[in-house]
């Protein structure tokens, strides 16, 4: 069998608590392959800085996988992280023109930090490995690995949305950043519409041609495959959990404090592409559209802080923190507070849980490329009495959720009144639009994921 290697900008190391579903995902694939005899190897930044230099590679070995993980100096991490990828890339990719840095400095260094990436990596590499390159942070390096003479099997997975070609065209140095795609044999995105995009810039800006389903040709002639693999949730963990949850304190503890209200539940990475404000406005919408429900709702939103040292961030920050005292001073009651804003991270468990209690769930971004809390709370809800997603037409998940309440996140009305849908939903309807979104998860669920782009990968 052959070795997986995985490469993404972070590495979860043996002992270190896992950010995210993706994290325990990708363990879990080195897991298989390593009690299956083939091994593995995990690639990517230690996130650590050094003052000095980038390029200090660190190595460890568990469970039949090894570890290996670089440093980055400051200027390095400050170019290429917080620089290109992160304010050219991830504007962009989320079809925010407005914010995208347009300065080609940054992208000297994304593609100094890929090369050194493929320098460490390209010599751990063996012709018969299956190499699985994660996001936006890495497109150039299977082309780097291949200047190295790196012969096995390489692909490449986009979590976040592709945009329409004209709009990627506006990349001073988009030519040469995805032209880099096609040095992968397989390249993956979330969604059957991303992968539309993608082969709409092969043909108008990249001069290649679709030659059939999933197989692209580039101007030279090189052939790769391309393929919609929509990610998804350890659905049976996640609804274990979240049984298990409602006993917790903190869960208890909330349930009382709503003293016989429902509970709507926002939770999302502090972002201007989840749509925060606009939602906030929806639900103050709602309180004014339909008075007769508002005193039985509170809405819980949390929303941890991410990249708090950009500027962008800490203004969409004192953006909510001033509308949520603007909806709380004008609607509440002396007892009862409308809305909750938090911007405190709580456990996983402890999320499961409150989504379990929550009578709706506002997932609301204005570009995401899936949204995994949507899938977490269907699959959290009690199947006796489910609550209600209001999901965003424009995330990934909407093409599979599409028993939830599909709402636009700019039509404030539209939300607020899928919220007061939501409240008065009979529990038969709640139970049928759960099921056929749980039937989904539970066919379509993590390891279904990894499973089918490992084998597209391996065939390709």
């Amino acid at each position: 069998m052959s070795r997986l290697v995985v490469v993404s900008n972070r590495v979860a190391l043996p002992g270190e608590a896992r950010a995210g579903g993706l994290a325990v995902a990708l363990q879990a694939a080195l897991d298989d392959r390593a009690r299956a005899d083939g091994g593995g190897l995990w690639f990517g930044w230690s996130g650590r800085i050094d003052p000095s230099q980038s390029g200090k590679l660190h190595l460890q070995e568990a469970g039949g996988i090894e570890y290996a993980t670089i440093d980055l100096s400051r200027r390095d991490h400050a170019d290429y992280y917080n620089g290109f990828a992160n304010r050219s890339l991830w504007p962009l990719l989320h079809f925010r023109m407005d914010l995208v840095d347009y300065s080609r400095e940054t992208y000297a260094a994304y593609r100094r930090v890929n090369a050194l990436f493929a320098e460490k990596l390209a010599p751990m590499l063996r012709d018969d490995d299956l190499v699985w390159v994660h996001d936006y942070h890495l497109i150039p390096l299977a082309a780097l690995l291949r200047e190295h003479g790196v012969r096995c099997r390489l692909g490449f997975f986009l979590h976040v949305p592709m945009p329409s070609s004209d709009l990627l065209a506006a990349l001073p140095q988009h030519g040469r950043l995805f032209e880099g795609l096609s040095a992968y044999d397989l390249v993956g995105f979330q969604t059957q519409r991303d992968l539309e995009r993608f082969q709409d810039y092969v043909r108008l800006y990249g001069r290649g041609r679709v030659v059939g389903n999933g197989v692209l040709e580039t101007a030279g002639g090189r052939r790769l495959r391309a393929g919609a693999f929509p990610i998804s949730i350890d659905t049976a963990h996640i609804a274990e959990q979240a049984r298990e949850a409602v006993s917790k304190p903190s869960v208890r503890s909330l349930a009382d404090s709503l003293s016989g209200r429902e509970l709507a539940i926002g939770v999302d990475r502090l972002d201007y592409s989840k749509g925060l404000p606009e939602r906030f406005r929806a639900f103050e919408r709602f309180l004014e559209r339909h008075a007769d429900l508002a005193g039985r709702l509170t809405f819980l939103q949390i929303a941890p802080v991410s990249r708090g040292d950009v500027a962008e961030y800490r203004e969409l920050r004192e953006e909510l923190e001033q509308l949520a005292g603007h909806i709380n001073g004008a609607h509440a009651a002396p007892d009862w507070t409308p809305m909750r804003y938090v911007n405190r991270n709580y456990a996983h468990p402890t999320l499961t849980g409150f989504y379990r209690m929550a009578k709706v769930g506002l997932v609301t971004p204005l570009r995401d490329g899936m949204n995994l809390v949507a899938k977490e709370f269907v699959a959290s809800q009690d199947p006796e009495d489910p609550g209600v997603l209001v999901l965003s037409a424009f995330a990934g998940a909407a093409r599979e959720l599409d028993s939830a309440l599909l709402v636009n996140p700019y039509d404030l009305d539209g939300v607020a009144d899928a919220i007061a849908t939501a409240l008065r939903m009979h529990r038969d309807e709640r139970r049928d639009r759960w099921r056929a979104m749980m039937d989904r998860l539970e066919t379509w669920d993590i390891t279904a994921w990894r499973n089918a782009y490992l084998e597209a990968l391996a065939a390709a």
